[in-house]
């Protein structure tokens, strides 16, 4: 998981946040990339996301809190109204009045927006509430509504937070590719915390890469070399006789140098296969169609 943080003078819960995400780094994690404290200016109103994890399946905007009190019970989650810990107003440590649901509704509603204004509107954006509790205090979480877009995490434990994502992964069949992901990054205002293309590549984002769309950015420089790499690998196809069309599985999931990917070359693998079924099937028609109907 890539971790960017446009303010490092976070809440509690934002801390946490970034510590818990900054240990994702084994195959075995999440996968993506994460933006802290950035925001989004869309329909004459500034909101501040606490943070946005992009998996290549999924977007989560995230609602972090602490709370000040150790309160013991149940978490009540009503649709509309304040949350209350067994009959007590939930003590948060946030100054905000507005629950973490009004402002998930408020912050996802506004990034579905901005996304569809630029062709990613069939992309879901979900949200999450992480509410860290104080040490030792026991919470459960009663959600008395059923929302797909909307879940709640109370929890001091940073596998709980990955097993969200990993059940996300799980249902989410869009894929976010690594172009997405900069234009994201260019609407947000943080591009110069974009990463690189070959680090997007490296954490399962699909290609092919528009480097123009990390001009003016620290990582142009990368991307220009990338796309310079992919040139040479052209030429050298074409000195060999050899181009590869762009629905190639070596261009849809292209190797990286110094990275084994054992994902991406399961589907490399897999859609080679794919292809080579499909167009024996095809003969197979073809030559079945001639001694069928063809001349005796």
């Amino acid at each position: 998981m890539l971790v960017r943080v446009q303010n490092a003078a976070g809440t509690d819960a934002e801390l946490a946040l970034i510590d818990w995400l900054r240990t994702w780094k084994d195959p075995s994690r999440p996968h993506g990339v994460a933006t802290i404290n950035c925001s989004l200016f869309q329909d004459d109103r500034l909101h501040q996301f606490d943070a946005v994890v992009w998996t290549p399946t999924s977007c989560v905007v995230i609602e972090a809190e602490t709370f000040t009190a150790s309160q013991d019970g149940v978490l009540e989650i009503p649709l509309n109204g304040p949350w209350m810990v067994s009959g007590e107003l939930a003590q948060f440590a946030g100054a905000e009045k507005s629950t973490p649901l009004e402002r998930s509704r408020e912050h996802t509603f506004a990034l579905q927006n901005y996304l569809a204004a630029r062709g990613l509107g069939q992309r879901a954006v979900h949200g999450l509430g992480v509410i860290v509790p104080m040490r030792g205090a026991q919470i459960d979480v009663h959600q008395g509504w059923s929302d797909p877009s909307f879940d709640v995490i109370v929890t001091d434990d940073p596998h709980r937070l990955e097993q969200y994502f990993e059940m996300l992964a799980a249902k989410e069949h869009n894929l976010w590719t690594a172009n997405d992901i900069a234009i994201a990054f260019r609407g947000l205002g943080i591009l110069p915390y974009l990463p690189a293309p070959q680090d997007l590549l490296n954490e399962g984002f699909l290609g092919p890469i528009d480097v123009t769309l990390w001009h003016g950015g620290p990582t142009q420089a990368q991307a220009e070399q990338y796309a310079e790499e992919q040139a040479q690998r052209e030429r050298e196809l074409q000195n060999r006789g050899l181009v590869a069309p762009w629905y190639s599985p070596w261009k849809l999931y292209p190797r990286v140098d110094g990275d084994l990917d054992f994902g991406r070359a399961f589907l490399r693998i897999t859609l080679a296969i794919g292809m080579i079924i499909a167009i024996v099937w095809v003969l197979w028609f073809v030559v079945t169609a001639v001694l069928t109907y063809g001349p005796a």
